[in-house]
């Protein structure tokens, strides 16, 4: 068999090995345990990321590590191998020790060894997995951002000396394990806005003041709700003392920009939906209601010409019959947690026994990379069907 060429050493002379061809491998001179060197196995599509620098790992002491990339999560997995592995350094990397000396007497080019400086038996490999983001609503829910906080200009160096658990960006991707994309995507679900450098959530209360004098003043003014003007809307709101940032996120939070502003206002119409569910749950936050009276305040308080519709509440209330009564109560999809077990045993505890048109609704936002939507029910749940044409119910597996 042919040596390799003599002006190869350490890794290159590995790697430029022909077929058919040997080297002779020894120790390196730092031959050792070297618990900094970790293999990482890598899909094709990750390695331009890994080599040009652009992905994080994150993590807090107590938690698992992930890596993120822009837009994706991944778990990192320790593998053991069966057979050992050979880490050898490119020849040059450690030039300031001795070149290690071919233990074969026979071969006669101690340029051309193979010098190894560790033995691994195992590696990292990365694992795609869903954003963890409960810990971000943990987070975000510490301090909502209330009326009192209104203020104009507050001093942000006592804001930050007070230890008000407020969190920049910065705070949270170091926080909450997640790309940076997944995070966005979990800011804008939790309607989060960001307020002198924090991501705040706004309390419930103080958003449905906003939005009550947003209609109101669609009164008085002759608004269309499927037309609103930006500037018309923040300058009413503004006057009636509501801080500038907040009116504009009470129209992103409740509506959709139908008309994008260049030179003139952006133009906005109200989402009937997300305007009927916010009057529903301010209904429902002191408690159980019979279905007639509940639909009476409903009607009564959505803006004249939205439909309220029960279809509308999907996701945010159940349904129960006691006795000849109906009743309604607030649960939202929204207050439940993201991790698919966790999810599967709050909802079981909450109904041992769920038909599918009403558990739908509470875990179509799941998302497992690698798990489709039946993967799920098949992995937590147990079905059953009495006849063919019985809605299926499904129980904790």
């Amino acid at each position: 068999m042919e040596p390799p060429s003599p002006d190869c050493n350490g890794a290159e002379a590995v790697l430029n090995l022909q077929p058919s061809s040997s080297i002779p491998i020894t120790y390196h001179p730092l031959f050792g345990p070297h618990d900094d060197l970790i293999l990482l196995e890598l899909d094709q599509k990750l390695l331009p990321d890994v080599l040009h620098q652009r992905v994080t790992v994150r993590g807090q002491p107590d938690e698992d590590a992930v890596l993120c990339t822009e837009s994706k999560t991944y778990a990192i997995k320790s593998v053991g191998t069966s057979n050992s592995v050979f880490l050898i350094p490119s020849s040059g990397q450690f030039n300031s020790f001795e070149s290690p000396i071919c233990c074969d007497e026979n071969y006669h080019d101690p340029q051309s060894v193979a010098s190894v400086i560790k033995i691994a038996t195992g590696n990292m490999e990365l694992v795609e997995v869903a954003p963890r983001l409960d810990k971000l609503r943990s987070l975000l829910f510490e301090n909502p951002y209330r009326s009192e906080e209104d203020v104009e200009m507050v001093d942000l160096e006592e804001m930050e000396g007070k230890n008000t658990r407020l969190y920049s960006w910065d705070d949270l991707i170091e926080k909450v394990q997640a790309s940076d994309d997944e995070l966005r995507a979990g800011l804008q679900a939790l309607s989060a806005v960001e307020i002198y450098g924090y991501w705040r959530i706004v309390d419930e209360k103080y958003m449905d003041r906003i939005l009550r004098m947003l209609l109101h003043n669609s009164v008085l003014n002759d608004w269309s709700l499927s037309c609103l003007n930006e500037d018309d809307v923040v300058n009413a709101l503004e006057s009636d003392g509501f801080p500038r940032k907040l009116a504009n996120h009470c129209l992103h939070v409740y509506g959709s920009k139908v008309v994008e502003g260049v030179s003139t206002s952006s133009i906005w119409k109200l989402d009937e939906r997300k305007v009927c569910v916010h009057f529903a749950r301010d209904i429902l936050r002191d408690g159980n209601r019979k279905m007639e009276r509940f639909m009476e305040d409903w009607t009564r308080k959505v803006p004249e010409g939205m439909p309220a519709s029960l279809d509308m509440l999907e996701g945010e209330v159940l349904i129960e019959k006691l006795g000849a009564e109906t009743w309604i109560r607030a649960y939202s999809v929204s207050s439940l947690p993201y991790n698919p077990a966790e999810r599967f045993s709050v909802l079981f505890k909450e109904r041992p026994k769920w038909e599918w048109k009403d558990l739908q609704p509470y875990i179509r936002d799941l998302r497992v990379p690698g798990l489709s939507a039946e993967g799920l029910l098949l992995k937590y749940t147990r079905r059953t069907q009495p006849t063919a044409d019985a809605e299926p119910v499904f129980s904790i597996r």
